[in-house]
């Protein structure tokens, strides 16, 4: 669990994509809360983020959402749903997959957090 904290602290956010805030998230190639732990960070950068999710992993989505409330650090200011096409690669009918949009701000309670895990770091 350190060691992804380090990972998801370590990252270059890049701004190359449309929206900053945005976090793609999939259940098949990274951890949950590794998920989590991004997000948390987004939140200190933007004040807000966006989790998006297609199909199999919006159950995915919705558990960090949830544990992110659940703890104080998120509230939830907007859900979307909706269906996109998505092409079949081997060029047959295109596919329709359900997508969850979820906004979260972050709380006060986020930047104590934040700051209480960085002492904790530093004093070990």
């Amino acid at each position: 669990m350190e060691n992804l904290t380090k990972g998801v602290n370590s990252m270059n956010i890049s701004d190359s994509s449309n929206k900053k805030n945005r976090i793609q998230v999939s259940n098949t190639k990274k951890p949950l809360f590794f998920y989590v732990n991004l997000a948390k960070k987004f939140m200190q950068i933007y004040n807000e983020v966006e989790l998006s999710a297609l199909g199999m992993a919006i159950a995915t989505v919705v558990t960090i959402a949830e544990i992110l409330k659940n703890n104080g650090l998120a509230v939830e200011k907007k859900i979307a749903t909706s269906t996109v096409e998505i092409k079949n690669e081997s060029g047959g009918r295109p596919i329709q997959k359900t997508k969850i949009e979820i906004l979260l701000g972050k709380t006060e309670k986020l930047d104590e957090f934040m700051a209480a895990a960085a002492a904790a770091a530093e004093e070990n």
